[in-house]
């Protein structure tokens, strides 16, 4: 043990450990060497290569940030600084969610008054802290509200409404629910709801803002805990939008709700204590952390600029996993990406989090998957502890430069949008939708070629899965920006192959044409079996056998693929394509011999090769 502990004249000091003193001290230049070795080794790297061979291991953001494979203390920012204080990167509040956790939020939307209380109450029982209710037509009639809140406590679980352009009526019927349960002023807790800028993303029909305003304005010298307005950036999120593009365009909403609340008699201070915002929480874990510091950090320069004193900068966010990331197939695998959406969202600093259901891309969630949801985040606060530390990922040299350069693309995006003229103005013209429809076409070509992998959807299908039934939920918006699941094309295959299955009692299939021993096929047949079942097609697989074209004639397939290596391939590709006698003959991996219609590789367009099949199997679309 080496003692690092000073001179022999500091008597008071005390024995340290120098961790690994008893090794060499590395450099980055070793480390770039012992990179470079392994990439030559796996031809990703020439042997004449010169440079940082770690950009071979970068990859890049839909908003042009590039990960890199390792962080040093050079890529740290400035000073952190403080939970609770400006830029508030590190929490808006000084003691964070130590004492309580964050706030359990859970969604109720079904019509059905009782079962809608059934299952609030429920919810409350297991753990939940607050409730957040879709109102309206399709959702919870406006009228029944305090029938959907029997024997809530609503002055201590704070509502949180949600009812697009009839926020003003449902924000009355809570206000009056306050008063009828004799809630004092001063101690009710809830959210108003009212959002008209992300009502007009949604339905593509312009709200004025000046009401939401006028209503804020009335409320916030009564009902000093209650927030009127919602700056909800899921419309940008489920549009395709990137991060930067999603905070971006919160941001901007965030701002001209502050014109219009100033505008309507608040000081910045008032204005800025009146809005909660609302993120989506991703499967991306360090994005997600991320984007939630980041926010905090943008919002603060908004309200320094604005006039807004430094102890009512902070932001108050309302996380809520994803539902663009949300599968209708193999649904389970929900519950591991809300884990780590709700997770990540915990860590960047989130206020409330909501867990959506794991089957929420199917219909209505019953009592298990209600409860579950509740569950990931009561495991994660309780038993492991997230909680208990403020800002957990701060300090982290990939965190840190992680949350700088989102923040900078974020404000480039926010900037932009006001150089237009605001945010209404960006969604009248169509330019924030077009560049959102952008970003999707990159995000969708990506999951074409399964570069962004779906577990369960694009890779690893399981095609015997019973599927999950759910009272459908009623779709009533018509308009605005699209609504975009990353799995809806893959599933469009797989409901195709489920019609095909129930009129002919099997499953379009393709015949796996495997070269050699079993070890010399192994890997690429997996591979394309994967790529297949991933449009709900069949491989059938004969394994090592002397007769292919039999086996094929056995099969009843139309279509083959050819799996094996390489070398199999020069020597038998051509030949056994042309004994097949298929209509058509795929190769698993890359070339171009006689009779092979087609390849399947990895990074080839899986979506389109599928629909392909699917039209020559005769399945229809």
């Amino acid at each position: 043990m080496t003692n690092v502990a000073g001179p022999e004249s500091a008597p008071h000091s005390e024995p340290g450990l120098a961790l690994a003193a008893e090794f060499p001290t590395a450099d980055r230049a070793q480390w770039q060497e012992l990179v470079a070795g392994v990439l030559r080794k796996s031809g990703r790297l020439p042997e004449d290569f010169a440079g940082a061979p770690e950009g071979k291991l970068a990859s890049r953001t839909y908003d042009g940030i590039e990960i890199q494979p390792l962080y040093t203390a050079e890529d740290a920012g400035g000073d952190l600084g403080f939970p609770g204080l400006p830029p508030f990167v590190r929490g808006a509040r000084p003691e964070g969610v130590v004492d309580t956790g964050w706030d359990i939020r859970v969604r109720h939307q079904r019509e059905d008054v009782r079962a809608a209380n059934a299952a609030i109450l429920a919810d409350l029982e297991g753990g939940a802290s607050s409730v957040w209710l879709r109102l309206g037509e399709g959702s919870l009639p406006i009228s029944a509200l305090a029938d959907v809140l029997n024997e809530v406590y609503v002055g201590l679980a704070p509502v949180v409404l949600d009812a697009g352009a009839e926020y003003e009526n449902a924000a009355q019927a809570l206000l009056d629910l306050f008063a009828e349960r004799e809630v004092p002023a001063s101690e009710a807790v809830g959210t108003l709801g009212a959002d008209p800028i992300g009502t007009t993303a949604r339905t593509g029909q312009a709200l004025p803002l000046a009401p939401a305003a006028e209503l804020a304005a009335k409320v916030a010298p009564k009902y000093p805990k209650v927030r009127t307005i919602v700056a909800d950036g899921l419309p940008f999120h489920e549009a395709g939008g990137s991060d930067a593009q999603e905070l971006g365009a919160t941001i901007a909403s965030g701002v001209a709700y502050l014109r219009a609340l100033t505008a309507a008699g608040l000081d910045a201070a008032a204005a800025a204590a009146q809005i909660e915002f609302r993120l989506a929480a991703t499967a991306d874990q360090f994005l997600t952390i991320a984007k939630f510091r980041a926010a905090r950090r943008l919002w603060d320069r908004v309200l320094e600029v604005s006039g807004a004193p430094a102890e009512a900068r902070g932001m108050h966010q309302h996380a809520v996993t994803s539902p663009s990331m949300f599968t209708q197939r193999d649904p389970w695998v929900n519950m591991l990406r809300t884990t780590v959406a709700c997770f990540a969202a915990g860590v960047g600093g989130a206020d409330a989090v909501t867990v959506l259901p794991f089957d929420a891309a199917i219909g209505l969630p019953d009592a298990f998957s209600s409860r579950i949801a509740r569950n990931t985040n009561a495991i994660l606060i309780e038993e492991s502890k997230l909680g208990s530390v403020i800002d957990p990922a701060g300090g982290s040299w990939y965190v840190e430069k992680l949350t700088d350069q989102l923040a900078e693309a974020a404000w480039r995006e926010f900037t932009a949008i006001e150089a237009a003229g605001g945010i209404e103005a960006e969604l009248a013209s169509g330019a924030l939708a077009g560049r959102l429809a952008q970003t999707w076409e990159k995000r969708a070509s990506r999951l074409a070629t399964r570069r962004d992998p779906l577990t369960g959807v694009s890779e690893f299908p399981n095609l015997a899965e019973k599927p999950v039934a759910r009272e459908p939920i009623p779709s009533t918006v018509d308009g605005g920006l699209p609504r975009h699941r990353y799995a809806e094309e893959y599933e469009k295959l797989r409901d195709a192959s489920d019609a095909y299955l129930a009129e002919h009692g099997e499953r379009p299939k393709v015949f796996l044409a495997t070269l050699g021993p079993v070890a010399a096929h192994t890997g690429r047949a997996s591979f394309a079996t994967n790529l297949l079942q991933a449009g709900g097609i069949e491989a059938v697989n004969p394994g090592a056998t002397d007769d292919l074209p039999g086996a094929f004639r056995e099969s009843g397939a139309k279509v083959a693929c050819v799996c094996g290596t390489d070398a199999a391939y020069e020597e038998q590709a051509a030949s056994v394509a042309a004994s097949l006698g298929a209509d058509s003959v795929l190769l698993a991996g890359k070339g171009n011999y006689d009779g092979i219609n087609g390849n399947l590789y990895a990074g080839c367009d899986a979506l389109d090769i599928l629909t392909s099949l699917h039209a020559q199997l005769g399945v229809a679309q």
